[in-house]
């Protein structure tokens, strides 16, 4: 016989005292990174009733069920909006997985190592930029990992997308009607290279030179043919307060172009209904947002999975589901987060955004962004946005690694779903895509080959 000793209202109890004290603080039965820095194991912070979602659910779901419209009802204070809206009433199936308790199974290893080793040297600077205590740009690693403000929450997701130095993702983008008809098919690279927080690249933490950057981050599309060589590329100060350079090679004029900076509020491609704006849902420099404020922290259901990775099907293309063609959706897992920010920010650097608000939710225990709803500017909601991933680590020995031979740790798919159109975009990392580009980590070659002007060029002709 199990004896709970932590029942349903101690875990109700510990969300609403945080609430009521304004508390961010991860861990319940002890900071959780402290926890982390003994041996990984996220589990030994909270009681085991926090980690199952039977416990929440008085049994009614269960790790390996499957979520639909006949019982998605039991979880729905712990789903975003969209999603509920996509499982009830729109076909979408989401199986139930177990949560992830090692903490290198949510971010690479060498990027937490980095955290643990940088823990309490950040700090905002008088401007609000993260800086080192003596004024530098930031070393790596989560600058705020206990998270004390919605500021400090969304400063270490924007920092540190990925928690790699350099990224390099095939991707194919599937935008879709309202019933699941294909309506556009993509290929693209996404590459990122970071030029400060560097903990692996030589020579770190700074790229010399470039002190002054943050990131250089680049788009190449491989297919279809008619928009084959199109490419972007945008170098991100690190001041937060500027807004990346924007520029874009159109291979049908055979030149360069400076994009203006609304064009972060518009899809670079027909179809699609992702904006430069929602890359790993804080795509703009942080300071150009502001009015920050963490609505709630709760527990929440998020798509960190093992089983998110398709290991054995033909370049990891997902299952589909939902709409009437069945092919709507991905079809994916998704698992009890035992601490979830929920997070609110407004476009003030942009007085003619779209957006009116993003609402982030924020998984705790890395600090990482996994959905988000953007409302329009009556308030309605417009866009929801959700992304998913894990380790690429099949649990079965089939791994596939990272530069240090740990499990490659990211994302695996995107939807971005216009609710007030319907419309969908559904994009995932593939093995490879046309081109022959396939996943690199912290390739040092990145830079020169695809993130400057004259690459974006070279590659377009």
């Amino acid at each position: 016989m199990h004896i709970i000793k932590y029942d349903k209202n101690f875990t109700r109890r510990y969300f609403m005292e945080s609430a009521g004290k304004g508390a961010l603080g991860a861990g319940m039965l002890a900071p959780l990174w402290d926890v982390i820095a003994r041996d990984g194991d996220i589990s030994k912070a909270y009681p085991d009733e926090a980690l199952d979602i039977a416990h929440y659910t008085d049994g009614k779901i269960n790790v390996g069920d499957t979520l639909d419209a006949d019982n998605v009802h039991h979880v729905r204070d712990m789903l975003d909006p969209g999603m509920y809206l996509q499982i009830s009433q729109q076909g979408r199936l989401v199986d139930i997985a177990p949560p992830e308790t090692d903490i290198n199974m949510l971010s690479p290893a060498d990027f937490n190592e980095a955290t643990l080793r940088n823990k309490g040297k950040a700090m905002f600077d008088s401007i609000g930029n993260v800086v080192t205590k003596d004024g530098k740009p930031w070393i790596g690693g989560r600058p705020f990992p206990e998270p004390k403000n919605a500021r400090e929450i969304v400063a270490d997701n924007t920092l540190a997308w990925s928690g790699y130095d350099s990224t390099f993702y095939p991707i194919e983008e599937w935008d879709m009607d309202g019933r699941g008809n294909q309506k556009f098919h993509y290929q693209l690279l996404f590459s990122e290279y970071k030029a400060t927080t560097r903990i692996k690249l030589d020579p770190k933490p700074y790229m010399p030179g470039h002190e002054d950057k943050l990131r250089f981050a680049m788009v190449l599309f491989t297919a279809p043919s008619d928009i084959k060589g199109t490419s972007l590329v945008n170098h991100w100060h690190y001041d937060q307060r500027k807004l990346p350079e924007f520029f874009g090679w159109l291979p049908q004029f055979k030149r360069i172009r400076r994009f203006p900076t609304n064009q972060r509020f518009e899809p670079m491609i027909p179809g699609s209904t992702v904006f430069p704006s929602d890359a790993f849902m804080t795509g703009d420099p942080y300071l150009t947002w502001g009015n920050f404020k963490t609505v709630a922290k709760i527990p929440f259901l998020g798509g960190v999975s093992r089983q998110n990775w398709s290991s054995e099907k033909d370049r990891w293309l997902h299952d589909r589901c939902g709409g009437t063609t069945g092919k709507k959706f991905f079809r994916t897992s998704l698992s009890l987060m035992p601490e979830v920010y929920a997070v609110d920010l407004y476009p003030t650097g942009y007085p003619r955004a779209p957006y009116g608000k993003k609402r982030i939710w924020f998984d705790a225990r890395n600090v990482s962004g996994f959905a988000m709803v953007g409302f329009d500017r009556n308030g309605e909601t417009w866009k929801v946005l959700e992304g998913g991933g894990g380790p690429y680590d099949a649990g079965n020995g089939n791994i596939f690694p990272d530069d240090s031979g740990n499990p490659y740790v990211s994302w695996t798919y995107f939807h971005s779903h216009d609710v007030q159109s319907d419309l969908i975009s559904t994009i995932q990392q593939t093995a490879e895509i046309d081109g022959g580009y396939k996943v690199r980590i912290n390739d040092p070659s990145v830079y020169e080959k695809f993130c400057t002007v004259a690459a974006i060029r070279r590659l377009g002709t």
